[in-house]
């Protein structure tokens, strides 16, 4: 079938020279029949012609097969440079060539460009986290000090110095939460410049689900404990495909949302982590939509829960909804974050909610068939 469409291609731009040589044909043959020249003489010189014309069309066909054959190679190999395009024969192949060749070097002109827009934003964040790294340390100190200027005041039992003091907890709770935070946002810028690589830094093995629960709960246990949030854990004893680095990313992103919008007042807040079984999850697979229950690891609050209308949403990039306007301080990048990391380890991750009763997090860690287009 190719053959065949280079075929005609090749007569369909040739139909002016074949017309021309019928023309010719036939102008021949009427002068030769008016003036009675011998038709032997005529059939041997239309004989003649014929055999030239066709050896002439098959040498001119199979040039341009050849040059075909070159651009379409030319064509693959577009990303290394353009020195494989065949060398121009007519006036106009030249010029379509140096116009090629223009668009080409403008091409790699706006590469280079980006290249160094992104390298100085690299260089400018890179800046940015170590410098804010300086007044973290300083915090630090600085509540380490309080601390031991309580303790202190306490184990002298000298009344001014307790009076003086006695707020100081208070001080150093709302210190260590703003800490805490400061700590989260830089480690999210960082995870937001390197998404764009992540793929060369993904490293699969089989995990323990519970070392990396442990670990982003670990990571969130102060918090826990200054918010006065109750955790529901027990061990799932189960192994996961994936990047224990990633994922240990996007449940520590999880648990800190929960964190955030669990509040303590009256009924006491609570977040649990536990596997659920016989979850329907909904799997594409050339463009047929498919079904299957598994066991899903889901992670659960009885927060202020999420409005149906922002639902839908909440995945998308910059997207903060009434929660995160009410807030004020949400950047509608954490949830952004979770899902494209997920679908990085070809995971899912989709989230239940109902206004006033809390959140639920599914997150299916087996590993989805990837899509070949």
């Amino acid at each position: 079938m190719r053959w065949k469409n280079v075929t005609i291609a090749f007569l369909k731009e040739r139909r002016r020279e074949i017309c021309f040589s019928a023309v010719f044909a036939g102008i021949f043959a009427a002068v030769s029949y008016l003036y009675n020249i011998r038709r032997d003489a005529v059939e041997y010189a239309f004989l003649l012609s014929a055999v030239w014309l066709l050896l002439s069309g098959a040498a001119d066909y199979l040039k341009y097969v050849r040059k075909h054959r070159s651009l379409t190679e030319a064509e693959k190999n577009l990303a290394s440079g353009i020195e494989g395009v065949p060398e121009a024969d007519t006036l106009l192949e030249k010029d379509y060539q140096r116009i090629l060749s223009r668009l080409y070097e403008m091409k790699i002109e706006a590469e280079s460009t980006g290249r160094i827009v992104r390298q100085e934003m690299m260089d400018y964040y890179g800046m940015w986290v170590h410098q804010i790294k300086t007044p973290i340390s300083a915090m630090h100190v600085l509540i380490q000090t309080l601390e031991g200027m309580q303790a202190a005041a306490y184990d002298s039992e000298e009344f001014e110095d307790i009076l003086n003091l006695n707020g100081a907890g208070h001080y150093i709770k709302g210190m260590k939460l703003e800490l805490f935070k400061i700590e989260q946002y830089v480690e999210m810028a960082l995870t937001y410049l390197r998404m764009e690589d992540m793929s060369s830094d993904l490293s699969f093995k089989l995990c323990s689900l519970d070392l990396m629960i442990r670990q982003a709960v670990r990571k969130y246990s102060q918090m826990f404990i200054l918010k006065k949030i109750k955790l529901e854990y027990g061990p799932v004893e189960k192994n996961v495909l994936t990047d224990d680095k990633w994922l240990v990313f996007v449940l520590e992103q999880i648990l800190s949302n929960a964190l955030k919008y669990t509040k303590n007042s009256g009924e006491c807040g609570r977040i649990s982590i536990y596997m659920e079984d016989g979850v329907s999850v909904k799997q594409e697979n050339n463009m047929n939509h498919q079904e299957k229950t598994e066991s899903c690891l889901v992670i659960e609050d009885n927060g202020i829960g999420i409005s149906p209308e922002d639902l839908p949403r909440v995945f998308e990039k910059g997207f903060t909804g009434y929660n995160g306007r009410t807030d004020k301080k949400s950047t509608g990048i954490g949830l952004y974050l979770c899902k494209s990391v997920m679908d990085k380890l070809r995971h899912e991750i989709w989230i239940e909610s109902e206004v006033g009763k809390g959140t639920r997090v599914y997150l299916s860690l087996s590993r989805k068939a990837m899509q070949h287009e």
